[in-house]
């Protein structure tokens, strides 16, 4: 499962023209602050000094992240908390955190923390809906999938197609084989995506023809030489049991 980039907790406001006049440049503020959340405006409220000390410890633990140092990771959230405790990046960290301790039910409840700060972020819809994929509750993460592929930009086709492959695989455990058959053959090799191909592996690898499914991914690997654009995709067949990861999984197949 990969971890989704933080956003930015502070609101960027564009400066108004110099001519601009006093009136409309009052409006607009006023329009500006209550385009903040409650959350936000709480922080902004705090003393100069605190904000800064939060801004800098967040980013230090940002840094401990990127570097896999979790344990660091996590004590340096905890001075973040102490400072202000309404940040959905706070507990977006965090449930990232326990997700490379494979602490999914830790994981889900900073997650689901993140979303009531934060009700309109996709990437935390995404985390959520990630957590029941690994932890193999079918039903709901095909749910969740399913209500976040229809809220998803069109332009974000990447994890479009992505979302539909991990949709394809919850549909398969739940017998819907005849939908499966039809996800299967939405996209053909033209396609941007390697979903052509992982999709046709994971037919393979449910017909037990683990030879020819390594065939398909081969393909997809010739094609897509960049290894960033395939992980993701190779990390669902890990998680699914098609692959077997590095920690090893005894549901995934020889």
């Amino acid at each position: 499962m990969k971890t989704i980039a933080l956003l930015s907790l502070l609101v960027s406001v564009v400066p108004l023209a110099a001519q601009e006049p006093e009136k409309a440049t009052e409006k607009k503020a006023i329009e500006g602050e209550q385009a903040l959340q409650p959350n936000q405006k709480a922080f902004l409220n705090l003393p100069e000094e605190n904000r800064r000390e939060f801004a800098k410890h967040l980013n230090e633990a940002l840094r401990l992240f990127q570097e896999k140092r979790v344990f660091e990771t996590l004590e340096e959230l905890d001075k973040v908390e102490k400072i202000f405790a309404d940040s959905p990046e706070l507990y977006n960290l965090r449930g990232n955190c326990y997700v490379e301790m494979r602490a999914f039910d830790k994981a889900l409840a900073q997650f689901e923390k993140a979303k009531t700060y934060s009700k309109d972020n996709l990437n935390f819809d995404f985390n959520i809906a990630e957590i029941h994929f690994v932890t193999k509750d079918w039903k709901k993460a095909l749910e969740l999938l399913d209500a976040f592929l229809k809220k998803l930009p069109p332009q974000q086709l990447a994890l479009a197609r992505l979302v539909e492959f991990k949709k394809l695989l919850c549909m398969n455990k739940l017998g819907m084989k005849n939908e499966v058959a039809i996800l299967a053959e939405k996209y053909d090799y033209l396609d941007d995506s390697p979903y052509y191909y992982y999709a046709k592996a994971a037919l393979a690898y449910d017909k037990k023809d683990a030879v020819g499914a390594e065939e398909w991914l081969g393909r997809a690997a010739r094609i897509f030489q960049n290894p960033q654009i395939l992980a993701p995709w190779q990390d669902t067949l890990v998680e699914y049991g098609y692959i077997k990861g590095i920690i090893g999984d005894e549901t995934a197949p020889e």
